[in-house]
C-alpha cells in the first residue's frame, strides 16, 4: 500500500513536472518565434524598390505607355493602402517606382537596365513593354542573377531551360499565341473556302515566333492550306504598297499581317488607300489596342479584320484583383484625361502588379529565385482579369491565351467583337468573305 501511495505521488508529480515543462517549452517557442517576427520586422527597409523603363516616344510609345500606366495603377492602390504586404519581413511596404524613358531605343534600354541593377539596386527588375525592349533585358538579367519580370515580351527564344532569371507575366508566349488563328484556318478555313493563304510579318521576336508558329501549325494540320505568300520585313516598315501588290498577285484567301501597332496602322491604311479587298485579313493590334486603331485607321478600315480577343474586352471570372469592369473604371477615372489609350496593354501592366503582390505574400525570402518559386507557386491557381495566370517550366506564359475574333460595325457605326474561335467561347459565325 505504501508502495502503491508512493507510485501515485510520483506520478502526479511527474505529470506536474511535464505539464510545467511543456508550458516552459510553450513559451519558449513561442517568443522565439516573436523574436524571430520582430527581427525580421526590424530588418526590414523601408520600402520596396520596383525599377521599370518605359517609352515616351518612338515607335513603341503606344504599347508601352498602357503597360507602365496599368503598372502604376497598381502600386497607387497599394501604397494608397499602406504598402503590400511582404512574408519576407511579416510587414506591408510601400512600392517605390523607379523608372526610365527608354525612348523606344533597345541600346539606351540596355543601359538604363543595368543602371536599375548596379546603381538602383532595385528589389524587383520589370522590363518594358514589347519583344524588341524586353531582348535587351534578358542576359543582363541573368549575368546579375536578378529575376526579369517580363510583362508582354513573347519571343519564343527568351524561355531557355538553363535561364532560371525570367518569367512572362501577362501575355501567352509567342509560339502558341497564335493557335487559336491557326486551328481555325486549318479546322473552318477548308469549310469556307480558304485554301491559300499569305503571310506577312516583322522580323522581330514578337512577330517573327508567331509566324513560325503559323507556318508550323499550317504545316501539322495536313488541312490542304497552301502558303503561297510568306514574306519578312523590317520592323520599321511604314509603307506596305508594293507588298500590297505582290501579296494581292499571290491570290491568297486569307491574308495575315503581324506586326506591331505601327506596322498593323500603316499596313491597314495602305489597303484603303489601294482599294484592295481580301476576303479574310487578319492583324494584331486591332484587338489589342482597339481604341488607338479606332483613331487612326477608323470604323470602315477595321470593319470585319480578324483579330485576337483580348482580356480588355472578355470578362473573366478572377479570385484575385479587380474585374474588368473595376478595372476599367478604375482607369477611366485615373486616366480619362490622359493621351494614353486603354487596352489589352493596360490590362498587362495591371496584372503584373498582381503577380507580384501574390508573389511578395508568400515569397519566404526576397532571393531572386526563391520570389521566382513564389511566382511558380501560382501557376494554375491565380485568375485576374488576364485570365488563367500558367507558366511551362522556363517562365513562359501558356495560360491567357486570346480567342480569335472579328470586328463588326454595328447599325450605330460602333465595332464589335464577334468571337469566332474556339467554338466553346464563340459568341457568332464568321463572315466571309469580307464585304
Amino acid at each position: 500500500m505504501v508502495g502503491t501511495a508512493l507510485m501515485k505521488s510520483g506520478g502526479r508529480a511527474a505529470l506536474r513536472w511535464a505539464h510545467w515543462a511543456f508550458a516552459g517549452l510553450a513559451v519558449a517557442a513561442f517568443a522565439t518565434f516573436s523574436g524571430a517576427a520582430h527581427a525580421a520586422q526590424s530588418q526590414a527597409p523601408s520600402e520596396i524598390k520596383l525599377g521599370t523603363l518605359y517609352a515616351s516616344a518612338g515607335p513603341l510609345a503606344s504599347i508601352s505607355m498602357p503597360v507602365y500606366d496599368g503598372l502604376k495603377l497598381w502600386i497607387d492602390q497599394k501604397n494608397a493602402e499602406g504598402g503590400v504586404y511582404v512574408k519576407a519581413y511579416d510587414k506591408k511596404l510601400p512600392v517605390k517606382l523607379v523608372s526610365y524613358d527608354d525612348q523606344s531605343n533597345s541600346a539606351t534600354a540596355a543601359t538604363l537596365y543595368n543602371q536599375l541593377i548596379t546603381q538602383d539596386k532595385v528589389d524587383l527588375l520589370v522590363a518594358d513593354s514589347s519583344s524588341v525592349l524586353t531582348s535587351v533585358a534578358v542576359p543582363i538579367a541573368r549575368d546579375h542573377k536578378m529575376l526579369l519580370i517580363d510583362q508582354t515580351g513573347t519571343g519564343a527564344t527568351f524561355f531557355t531551360k538553363d535561364n532560371p532569371y525570367i518569367v512572362l507575366i501577362a501575355d501567352p508566349v509567342s509560339s502558341i499565341w497564335p493557335k487559336p488563328l491557326a486551328d481555325f484556318l486549318t479546322h473552318e478555313g477548308p469549310k469556307l473556302g480558304i485554301k491559300r493563304v499569305a503571310l506577312l510579318y516583322a522580323t522581330n521576336d514578337f512577330t517573327g515566333t508567331q509566324a513560325n508558329a503559323v507556318r508550323q501549325f499550317i504545316k501539322e494540320s495536313n488541312s490542304g492550306l497552301e502558303l503561297v505568300y510568306d514574306h519578312g520585313v523590317p520592323t520599321n516598315t511604314s509603307n506596305y504598297t508594293v507588298l500590297l501588290n505582290n501579296i494581292r498577285a499571290s491570290n491568297p484567301d486569307a491574308v495575315i499581317e503581324l506586326g506591331y501597332a505601327g506596322n498593323d496602322i500603316a499596313f491597314l491604311r495602305n489597303v484603303q488607300d489601294s482599294g484592295i479587298n481580301f476576303k479574310f485579313l487578319f492583324t494584331i493590334y486591332p484587338g489589342l489596342e482597339t481604341e488607338l486603331l479606332e483613331k487612326n485607321v477608323g470604323t470602315e478600315g477595321l470593319n470585319y479584320v480578324y483579330t485576337y480577343v483580348p482580356s480588355s474586352e472578355l470578362t473573366y471570372k478572377t479570385n484575385f484583383g479587380m474585374t474588368l469592369p473595376e478595372f476599367k473604371a478604375a482607369w477611366d477615372k485615373k486616366y480619362g484625361d490622359s493621351h494614353v489609350e486603354f487596352g489589352f496593354n493596360s490590362v498587362a501592366g495591371y496584372t503584373t502588379g498582381l503577380v507580384l503582390e501574390k508573389a511578395l505574400g508568400v515569397a519566404d525570402s526576397m532571393d531572386q529565385l526563391e520570389l521566382r518559386k513564389a511566382i511558380f507557386s501560382l501557376s494554375g491557381k491565380l485568375k485576374t482579369l488576364d485570365g488563367t495566370f500558367a507558366l511551362d517550366e522556363t517562365g513562359a506564359q501558356i495560360g491567357a491565351i486570346t480567342p480569335l475574333g472579328q470586328l463588326v460595325a454595328g447599325v450605330d457605326k460602333k465595332l464589335k467583337f464577334v468571337t469566332v474561335w474556339p467554338q466553346d467561347v464563340a459568341t457568332g459565325k464568321p463572315v466571309y468573305p469580307r464585304p
